[in-house]
């Protein structure tokens, strides 16, 4: 057996059944021993950046990792922005990255380059194999550490001849850590601050506090669990912004995210005194501003943490609220679904119209960017659903975590699921090659391309660092010139398009993408 096969056959048996490829010269006895063994199903995305963005989605639906297959240091460098998102978003991924001979190293062929280092800036976990014996091992401590929690990057970088050399010996799956305990100092010193034990009592004139929200938290019991504190107690909860993924619609609680704009989240986190961080990280900007914090909570506020990342967010809600002894209470009752609304676009109504028709169990993946921030108000009362965010800020992860959340469904057993995509113009041009493994696959994806023809958010962030834009600075910001035609790159990839200028084409074009298997792009000009 070579190398290759006991990969193969380690990654099966550590339950890894998917591989999200797009494959080069050295990893080739790889897709020989892929092709030979099928129970791994591969998907063959035309960039990178596809490839690691679909792996990102695939762990937010299916809770499991995939594999990639990356070709040598610049095909791993295409997929860095996917994979510093996933990174962000917590998820779980295998990267298998070939790379020169061993032997061949030396002599610096063209595509040789520092691929350990370049692995490093995004994977928690990183290990050459440099003998076809060491494959297999090494393959089942990578899958540990990606299903390690919440999710990690683990990186494994192959050898052509470690994969094709003779040797090779399939290794048993290893344990996956189980998630750090909790603290149960945490639990006491987080009611004490919410039963107004810090001197004041919140929600009756005194000290505020926060439930800050992410990870775990932000499924359906995670938010069901918050809200019984929060009612018992007086307090307010919010999600944090970065995050991957958010259990909302009917039957959750009205919650929102941090503001992205720093004067907005500033302005959001004034009033609370205490900030309980559940899972999530104390707020600070995307980016800097002249003459504005990088934190965006009060200063005098204190924080307290019920639950990092790496701990079980859900068992430490559920001790908060024994602690507390808060009672249960009714599911949020956000009223009627509203009515899919008339007129010109505008985000407002574009949600509304989203609460109307998504189906029960749509995945939302949201890289609406600047135009979708206003969306969360509007879609409370939507059918239950989940929503997928751009986690990390690098731009093009919308079409392809919306591809691998098609597929992770799938795996899932429920593959009738319908994704909708929210993607911004600009941001899809970084990936729009995902429409074609949509078409491939014949996945249920239905695209909203919110087509402002131009860098949007830019604008505002050229505004917010206190300049304005002239000639040179519009041309870099600007999308026409020439229009991009998204109905006919939608079509040249296999994807049926069609485009509109108001909410009710948008509407009749939603309602008919439901009704079919495979996916359809909506070209909405805003």
């Amino acid at each position: 057996m070579n190398g290759a096969k006991s990969l193969v056959d380690t990654l099966l048996g550590a339950g890894v059944d998917t591989c999200f490829a797009n494959p080069g010269t050295s990893e080739m006895h790889f897709v020989a021993a892929l092709d030979q063994n099928p129970g791994i199903r591969c998907v063959l995305g035309l960039h990178e950046t596809v490839v690691t963005g679909m792996a990102d989605g695939y762990w937010r639906l299916a809770g499991k990792p995939a594999c990639t297959l990356l070709h040598c240091g610049p095909g791993l460098a295409n997929g860095l922005a996917n994979l510093h998102n996933a990174r962000r978003a917590r998820s779980g991924i295998v990267n298998i990255v070939g790379d020169q001979a061993t032997y061949h190293r030396p002599h610096d062929a063209p595509l040789t380059a520092d691929t350990e280092a370049l692995a490093r800036t995004v994977s928690s976990w990183v290990r050459t194999s440099t003998s076809a014996v060491d494959v297999g091992r090494d393959a089942a401590a990578a899958v540990q550490a990606a299903r390690t929690h919440p999710g990690q990057i683990a990186t494994l970088i192959l050898p052509s001849d470690a994969s094709w050399d003779e040797g090779g010996v399939p290794a048993q799956a290893l344990p996956v850590p189980a998630a750090s305990t909790i603290d149960v100092f945490a639990v006491r010193t987080a009611a004490r601050v919410l039963r107004g034990d810090h001197g004041s009592a919140p929600g009756a004139g005194g000290a505020r506090v926060l439930l800050l929200l992410a990870g775990q938290a932000l499924s359906a019991a995670g938010q069901q669990l918050a809200w019984r504190v929060a009612r018992a107690t007086g307090a307010a909860v919010r999600a944090d912004f970065v995050i991957g993924q958010m259990a909302r619609g009917r039957g959750c609680p009205p919650i929102e995210r941090v503001p992205y704009v720093t004067d907005q989240a500033v302005r959001a986190l004034a009033g609370y005194d205490h900030l309980v961080l559940v899972g999530a990280k104390p707020p600070v900007g995307f980016f800097a501003y002249p003459g504005k914090p990088s934190t965006h909570y009060s200063p005098t506020a204190q924080l307290h943490v019920l639950a990092r990342p790496e701990q079980d967010g859900l068992a430490a809600l559920q001790a908060l609220v024994d602690e507390l002894g808060a009672p249960e209470v009714p599911a949020h009752d956000p009223g009627p679904r509203p009515l899919p609304e008339r007129g010109a676009p505008t985000s407002e109504g574009l949600a509304r119209t989203l609460a109307a028709l998504l189906p029960e169990g749509a995945i939302v993946s949201d890289e609406s960017v600047s135009y979708g921030r206003g969306i969360y108000p509007h879609t409370f009362a939507a059918a239950p659903h989940d929503w997928l965010h751009l986690a990390g800020g690098a731009i093009g992860d919308g079409l392809p975590v919306a591809t691998g959340a098609a597929i992770g469904a799938r795996a899932m057993g429920a593959g009738g699921r319908r994704v909708v995509s929210l993607q911004a113009d600009g941001s899809a041009m970084y990936s729009l090659q995902a429409l074609w493994t949509q078409a491939r696959e014949r996945l249920p994806c239905t695209t909203v391309l919110l087509n402002n023809r131009s860098y949007a958010i830019l604008l505002g962030e050229y505004k917010g660092v206190g300049a304005t834009p002239g000639p040179t600075a519009m041309d870099m910001l600007d999308l026409g010139r020439p229009a991009l035609d998204w109905v006919k790159l939608a079509q040249g990839l296999g994807v049926e398009a069609a485009r509109t200028t108001t909410l009710e084409g948008c509407a009749d074009l939603l309602a008919a993408s439901f009704r079919q298997p495979g996916p359809f792009l909506i070209d909405l000009v805003i």
